[in-house]
């Protein structure tokens, strides 16, 4: 390969590789497109070395070191790939941060803060509309269950068996699926989301579970957003060591209070 391309193009050839040897990639080719990016608006063309490779580590918005890390662990598959046909390459050495992987203390929501975000979600602009509904049901589902934000936005109506009070998870982590049991309560509050969600014309025949105003999908993208608005909206300080309150930290709480 040619020493000035891309560093795109060099990530997107990598990428294409490591898929048809069946790898999915997907939170690797998020990070990798940001290194990409960052190389290649400065104009930077060469090999990938320590030196690049920290600087886009240590340029993580928050500077902190655990980011760097991880950042450098994408970069040192990349590396490999990179070297077998660009001598120049530099592998970053595995600790060059310190450990990638720390498991930091989560945020535990009490009762009163779960209310609040759920009495909060219901206000969500449009109000009366959708997208209120569905977050409210969505964070309180994962709150009752410990479902995974994805595992929630990706349920399809077959999947949420009401009168069995059951949900099918399917392709969790890992690709695992598996049955989570509802309490009367959670599946209440389901049964009266399908029926605001049935009333829309835009949405009564989705196979989506969740769905937002419009005939959107419920995404985990969108539910994120919403959640960023309820929290400055809510002005939580988080009590755990990650900077911010995450709706992660509801199956945290789920768990938590199971144990």
């Amino acid at each position: 390969m040619n020493a000035q391309r891309t560093m795109r193009s060099k990530v997107q050839a990598y990428l294409a590789e490591r898929r048809l040897a069946g790898f999915d990639l997907s939170i690797d080719a998020q990070q990798l497109a940001r290194f990409a990016r960052f190389t290649d608006d400065t104009g930077y063309r060469g090999a990938l070395t320590v030196a690049i490779a920290s600087r886009w580590a240590l340029a993580s918005e928050h500077g902190r070191r655990l980011a760097a890390a991880r950042r450098v662990e994408v970069l040192r598959g990349f590396a490999r790939y990179c070297l077998s046909f660009e001598p120049g390459t530099e592998i970053p050495p595995r600790l060059l941060f310190g450990p990638s992987h720390r498991r930091l203390t989560p945020h535990i929501y009490t009762v009163a803060e779960i209310r609040t975000l759920l009495h909060a979600a219901s206000t969500l602009t449009p109000v009366g509309g959708l997208c209120a509904a569905a977050c409210a049901t969505l964070f309180g589902l994962i709150a009752a269950t410990g479902l995974r934000i994805s595992e929630a936005a990706g349920l399809k109506r077959a999947d949420v068996d009401l009168p069995r009070k059951c949900l099918h998870v399917r392709e969790g982590k890992y690709h695992k699926s598996r049955f989570v049991p509802l309490h009367s309560t959670t599946a209440q509050a389901l049964q009266r989301y399908a029926r605001r969600r049935d009333l829309d014309p835009l949405t009564h025949d989705r196979d989506d579970f969740f769905a937002f105003d419009y005939g959107r999908a419920a995404s985990a993208q969108n539910i994120h957003h919403a959640f960023k608005v309820l929290r400055r909206q809510l002005g939580w300080s988080a009590r755990g060591a990650h900077r911010l309150v995450r709706i992660h930290d509801l199956r945290h709480t789920f768990i938590t209070r199971r144990l």
